[in-house]
């Protein structure tokens, strides 16, 4: 399996990579760059969507917008490339939001940058827009996903290198029974943002790793894809038929001769499943 370069566009902080089966494109966030871009794989074209200020992350609405978690605010990213402010946010030792993911009923799950090494932590947004901290206790929030029977939620610790499961309720949101799935070693990389494909294995990009890694649904390593640039940050699946791994990666600088910062395809023997839509002041 081999990293195919698509799009070379010099992302700074290349992250958040989401398939919309809308429009059939792939969308992902150079945060520093304060950028939103969008990949068509069947026009092969690429353009900007939204140029801002910075945005962690991003789900996609049951209606079809955007919704933009970014450094002190949640907004959804109209049609037209209008952004209205839905909810302010900034709560004590928080720099920014960061990975985001929609769970099964619309809510969403906002992981944030702390300003210190413990002040970063998980929320729920809730569909009315109410925000709740769920735990602090990392610098960097970072990638998450479900397993296919919905009982379990991953989430991942870039600071301590871990990546953690729990057990999920659908109906309230609920986490509990916080456990270690992975320990990454420091010649791993730091394990960064993450997707689940539908037998429940984990692929998880890795920070400053060359690679993404494919885990069991124990955590246990099947294998390590590499890529000619060190700081791969994220990973989703999209394609038609949900078969395409994208990648987001990091370090780009503009004009640069490298592929730093580059969006990457691979082709896998596997197939993801479909991203959950939020449902943030959406009424139904």
């Amino acid at each position: 399996m081999q990293p195919k370069l698509l799009v070379n566009a010099h992302c700074e902080l290349g992250e958040n990579p989401l398939w919309n089966p809308l429009n059939s494109c792939v969308y992902w966030t150079d945060i520093t760059g304060g950028k939103v871009h969008r990949w068509n794989p069947e026009h092969r074209t690429h353009d900007v969507v939204y140029s801002d200020g910075a945005v962690g992350g991003f789900t996609l609405q049951r209606n079809g917008e955007l919704l933009l978690f970014r450094a002190g605010d949640i907004a959804t990213l109209k049609g037209d490339g209008w952004v209205e402010v839905l909810v302010h946010f900034k709560d004590e030792g928080m720099e920014r939001f960061n990975d985001v993911i929609a769970d099964p009923e619309g809510r969403v799950l906002a992981g944030t940058i702390g300003t210190t090494a413990e002040s970063g932590g998980l929320y729920r947004v809730d569909r009315d827009g109410k925000i709740t901290r769920l735990f602090r206790g990392t610098g960097c929030s970072n990638g998450m996903g479900f397993a296919p029977d919905l009982r379990t939620f991953y989430w991942t610790c870039s600071t301590s290198r871990r990546i953690h499961a729990f057990d999920y309720v659908q109906a309230t949101g609920e986490l509990s029974g916080q456990r270690v799935l992975y320990q990454a070693t420091e010649s791993e990389g730091i394990p960064d943002g993450m997707t689940v494909d539908r037998e429940g294995h984990l692929w998880s990009a890795r920070w400053d790793g060359w690679a993404v890694v494919h885990h069991a649904p124990d955590g246990r390593v099947i294998e390590t894809i590499r890529f000619p640039v060190a700081k791969v940050s994220s990973v989703c699946f999209g394609g038609l038929k949900l078969d395409r791994l994208y990648a987001t990666t990091a370090g780009g600088k503009p004009g640069a001769q490298t592929e730093d910062g580059a969006l990457y395809e691979l082709v896998t023997a596997t197939r993801g499943a479909p991203e959950f839509t939020s449902r943030i002041l959406i009424n139904g």
